[in-house]
């Protein structure tokens, strides 16, 4: 059931984004905002246009959707056996011989996700296999707790409603603050925070506004961890621009939807028949090897087994995936944006620890919940309260599903120990599952999230390069919107669609993003006078 209060969130116009809609159905906040794509024919004529999308997450799936819904002949290729990139999925059998599906773990589809819920509006348009989990606690180890269930979600109201629920701000902790300092976050402009503040880390900044102790760890160092990174190591810029997004720009809240079955059921596999019935050709386990561009036009998409003319490619990688097929390909592009991508970093390994327990946690458990102050466990879920494959092995074995994730782990601690510890510090948090016995564990490192450091704005690569018949998609990529983690991932594909399709003369894809700058004109002539 949907939330009180909630509405929908934003469909796209019919595919290409139709100029004449100006009355598109979003979510609840009336001041989001509208970016028409180019304006051009809803679909191809003539002989189609060929291009080859390299990588099957969220930005290459969003860029293939655009094009190939406009005519285009798409080439999808993931190196992976399945789609969705850092939202994958993966069978592995359990003791009990039955079949679970791993993945790397829980994320949030907030309701500022326009784009991102757009995309899968195609497979989906009422967004049925998506469900609204009812808070989002957060939990010390010192005994502190934070709500959002009941916090406003229209800006200013939200930032007071927090700051009189939550039990990290006392009088004399609001007498300390530096509100000087604080201006910035109530004035967010995109891209102007990164000039105000890309040079300083995130926790550079919160020790600038004097934030209390409490609210810097139950607060906002689980938000900066959300980067997958330390807040000594992340831009303030990154920051800020999250803050604004989920809090003092947009309506939407901070409450949040997660898919009711795993990630390819709910998600890819009707995505991947949407396209197939588009036309395009994904191709699955087959990773690309170089890129060697055609004097004559277009490039030469090169994989182990074969070679293929496209005449455009989107490159839609991580990090790591970019700066390899570029050192692969030593003619793409020109000297500057390829030492732009060498200059890409990745943000430190990170665990997901999915644990089948034979008795269940207590009943009142939330189906997530954010930590800190318990060593490395950033926060635990219990995937039967939500999750459709793990509630019906729930009720078949009376037990319990429960995942752990830990953010920037410590590189030089051994991976069992990191492992055995997150576990203790489950016993921690719900003490219940100290007489629970593991019946299956499965364990997932991954280092490939984007890093975005202090200074690293300014030569991030875009979405455009200096070839038009290349452009550049993924979570990774710099741009002037305000969004983040997958929306941005979402975003940024469609933008590298929207750029090839404008050179072809098709309609663009319309996006939505929360506003680009402070909501409240009051607060934003205060920060002009005394920032």
């Amino acid at each position: 059931m949907p939330m009180p209060g909630h509405r929908p969130s934003p469909t796209h116009p019919s595919p290409g984004g139709d100029r004449r809609q100006h009355v598109v159905r979003r979510g609840r906040d009336r001041r989001a905002r509208i970016l028409h794509g180019p304006a051009g024919l809803p679909r191809v004529r003539g002989e189609a246009p060929r291009v080859a999308v390299i990588g099957g997450g969220i930005a290459g799936l969003a860029a293939a959707t655009a094009l190939a819904e406009r005519g285009v002949k798409v080439t999808l290729y993931e190196r992976e056996n399945q789609l969705g990139g850092r939202l994958a999925g993966w069978p592995v059998g359990l003791a009990d011989g039955s079949t679970a599906t791993m993945s790397r773990g829980f994320h949030a589809f907030f309701r500022q996700y326009y784009n991102l819920r757009g995309l899968l509006r195609r497979a989906d348009p009422g967004l049925r296999m998506l469900t609204p989990l009812p808070d989002y606690p957060l939990q010390h180890s010192g005994g502190l707790r934070d709500s959002f269930a009941r916090v406003p979600r229209t800006p200013p109201w939200s930032a007071l409603g927090f700051v009189a629920q939550s039990p990290t701000f006392g009088l004399r902790d609001l007498a300390r603050m530096n509100a000087r300092a604080a201006l910035p976050l109530l004035d967010i402009r995109v891209p102007d925070v990164y000039e105000q503040l890309d040079g300083i880390s995130a926790r550079e900044l919160l020790d600038r506004i004097r934030f209390p102790q409490a609210a810097h760890h139950l607060a906002f160092e689980v938000f900066s961890r959300s980067f997958f990174a330390d807040p000594h190591d992340l831009s303030a810029a990154e920051l800020a621009l999250m803050f604004h997004i989920y809090f003092l720009g947009s309506s939407e809240g901070l409450l949040f939807d997660v898919p009711d079955e795993p990630f390819p059921a709910a998600l890819w596999e009707p995505l991947a028949d949407y396209l197939a019935g588009h036309g395009a050709d994904l191709r699955t386990g087959e990773g690309v090897e170089s890129i060697q561009p055609d004097r004559r036009g277009g490039s030469h998409v090169v994989t182990r087994h074969a070679e293929s003319h496209h005449d455009a490619v989107v490159l839609a990688l991580d990090t790591r995936g970019l700066r390899h097929l570029v050192d692969r390909s030593p003619q793409l592009a020109d000297q500057d944006w390829r030492d732009k991508v060498r200059q890409l970093r990745t943000a430190p390994a990170f665990l997901v620890s999915r644990l089948w327990l034979d008795r269940p946690v207590a009943a009142d458990r939330p189906g997530f919940l954010g930590t800190s102050g318990y060593g490395s466990l950033d926060n635990v879920s219990v995937l039967e309260r939500w999750e459709g494959e793990a509630a019906r092995w729930s009720a078949r074995s009376g037990g319990s599903v429960v995942e752990l994730h830990a953010y920037a782990t410590d590189p030089h601690a051994r991976r069992p120990a990191q492992q055995e510890g997150l576990l203790a510090q489950l016993h921690r948090v719900y003490p219940e599952t100290r007489e629970a016995k593991v019946l299956d564990a499965c364990h997932a490192w991954n280092a490939d999230c984007p890093l975005f450091p202090v200074g690293g704005y300014a030569d991030r690569p875009g979405v455009r390069t200096p070839d038009p018949s290349l452009t550049l998609a993924g979570d990774l990529v710099r741009t002037d919107l305000p969004v983040a983690l997958m929306e941005r991932a979402a975003t940024t594909g469609f933008l590298a669609a929207n750029a090839l399709l404008a050179q072809w003369g098709l309609r663009g894809q319309t996006l939505w993003t929360v506003p680009d700058k402070g909501r409240m004109s009051l607060l934003r002539g205060l920060n002009r006078m005394f920032g």
